[in-house]
């Protein structure tokens, strides 16, 4: 199912949203976890300029692509590619995209995969070709 995922700031995990099929538009679960293939990872600029003009934040950025509910233990997923895997980070304060941690260099490749996860406080992104 092709999905939008974004960091929920009220529950501390992820949100998954349809983007197909019956639910298209609605929230679907909400996870901890959560592995995505063939990830795009988007931010809407008019809703970065609104978090920058009222220092408020909104859902204005996440991941885009397949994602595959109960399809295999996505916390252990998570863990493998946070070793092999490069860190992705976003901060509408400092950044106008998603870039990768290390390098703070835009991500123009095309990651494989993606690999969400929350720890009850903050969210990790990892991705790996």
């Amino acid at each position: 199912m092709k999905v939008f995922v974004y960091f929920n700031l009220h529950r501390k995990c992820f949100s998954v949203k349809a983007l197909e099929g019956a639910s298209k538009g609605r929230v679907v679960a909400h996870v901890s976890d959560a592995i995505v293939y063939e990830p795009t990872f988007k931010v809407s600029e008019a809703g970065r300029q609104r978090v920058l003009r009222e220092r408020s934040k909104n859902v204005h950025a996440g991941v885009v692509g397949q994602w595959y509910a109960g399809e295999f233990n996505a916390k252990r997923c998570a863990e493998l590619l946070q070793c092999t895997g490069r860190a992705v980070t976003y901060n509408p304060y400092r950044f106008t995209s998603f870039v990768y941690k290390a390098t703070e260099t835009p991500i123009d490749d095309s990651p494989r995969v993606a690999a969400l996860h929350s720890d009850g406080v903050r969210a990790s992104i990892f991705t790996t070709h």
